[in-house]
């Protein structure tokens, strides 16, 4: 009895995962991984694919990342709007992340970083820019406005993501459901360490709690838009890209969405197994 009772039980989640996936299954293609010389050709490809996309949908509700790497990519964005090419007015924003006690003002909050590399160079809307708010009252209650903000907008279109070097996206550290939504996390040590470049080296100033966007969450975009270069990030992208589905690498779960696209420069693609077919594919990538 226990035996049928262990088939059946097992037989019951396979069915349910298998439900679960379809809808990102349906239309599936291949991750499109792109690979670019160095970083500023980068850059400049995942700002085009940015700006196509707004030009498409002028009223895009574009999901954005903090971080080095997207930096090159913003300041293409800004070069842009400048130049009359782009238009921000009326593009909705929703960041990925925020670290918990960092007021607003504070110059290592995520909302200081986005109005110091993007939004005060480009005509946007403060109305429709979103940041995770740091120092709210009730995480809980409002990790789930944010979450109805969003379905509010339509859903993201297009979200940009960086990768950690544990292969963490936003700050989904090793362990993350995959199918987690916005909410109050725990940073791990790694990031912690990874992180206090950015606090003039003081481990201790680095916060300990961060809100994020869940990889379900981010899973619910209808294109991701992920970004990497330099080797120290050669291992997350191998595992991204060609190693197994894992909560352990919280970016592999972008292997099921049906719309992905991995940019990386050559020293970040250096561990991946199959260069030389992505680098084929993207130059003979369908024009229809």
């Amino acid at each position: 009895v226990l035996k049928t009772l262990k088939i059946e039980f097992v037989t019951l989640i396979m069915n349910h995962a298998l439900h679960s996936t379809k809808k990102y299954l349906k239309g599936v293609r291949l991750m499109q991984v792109i690979i670019k010389e160095n970083y500023d050709e980068m850059s400049k490809e995942a700002a085009q694919i940015i700006k196509d996309a707004i030009h498409l949908k002028p009223n895009l509700v574009l999901g954005l990342a903090t971080g080095s790497t997207p930096i090159g990519t913003y300041k293409e964005l800004i070069r842009s709007c400048k130049e009359g090419d782009l238009d921000f007015s009326k593009v909705v924003t929703f960041n990925l992340d925020e670290y918990v006690g960092l007021p607003q003002k504070h110059d290592q909050s995520y909302h200081y970083f986005m109005h110091d590399k993007l939004f005060n160079h480009i005509n946007i809307n403060e109305a429709n820019v979103h940041v995770p708010s740091g120092i709210a009252k009730d995480f809980a209650q409002y990790c789930q406005w944010y979450e109805d903000e969003i379905d509010k907008a339509g859903g993201i279109d297009l979200q940009v993501l960086g990768i950690g070097s544990d292969g963490h996206i936003g700050f989904n550290e090793p362990g993350t459901s995959l199918a987690s939504r916005t909410s109050l996390v725990t940073l791990t040590e790694e990031t912690i360490e990874d992180n206090k470049r950015f606090f003039a080296g003081d481990e201790a100033a680095v916060p300990r709690f961060a809100i994020t966007m869940g990889v379900g969450t981010i899973m619910e975009a209808k294109c991701c838009l992920l970004v990497a270069n330099s080797e120290k990030k050669a291992d997350p992208v191998s595992m991204l890209v060609e190693g197994p589905i894992t909560s352990q690498i919280t970016a592999s779960a972008l292997q099921m969405h049906p719309n992905a696209i991995v940019i990386v420069d050559e020293s970040a693609a250096s561990k991946l197994k199959r260069v030389d077919y992505y680098k084929w594919a993207y130059e003979n990538r369908p024009t229809f």
